[in-house]
């Protein structure tokens, strides 16, 4: 399978630039959201890790 996929791909001027670029662009983004959590203040993950345990902020659906 990964041979007819490789040889439709040759032809194909330029191609090797994809893998790179991806690789380049996840990177980018992981490194992003580990700097994001790193700097967050531990004061908001302790808000965040509550939010599923919060009982006052549930609203009622009423079906009138």
């Amino acid at each position: 399978m990964l041979k007819f996929i490789k040889h439709n791909l040759d032809g194909i001027d330029g191609i090797e630039i994809y893998p790179m670029i991806s690789l380049l662009l996840f990177f980018t983004i992981f490194v992003t959201m580990l700097v994001i959590v790193i700097k967050l203040p531990k004061r908001k993950i302790d808000e965040i890790s509550q939010l599923p345990l919060d009982n006052d902020n549930i609203k009622e659906i009423s079906h009138e």
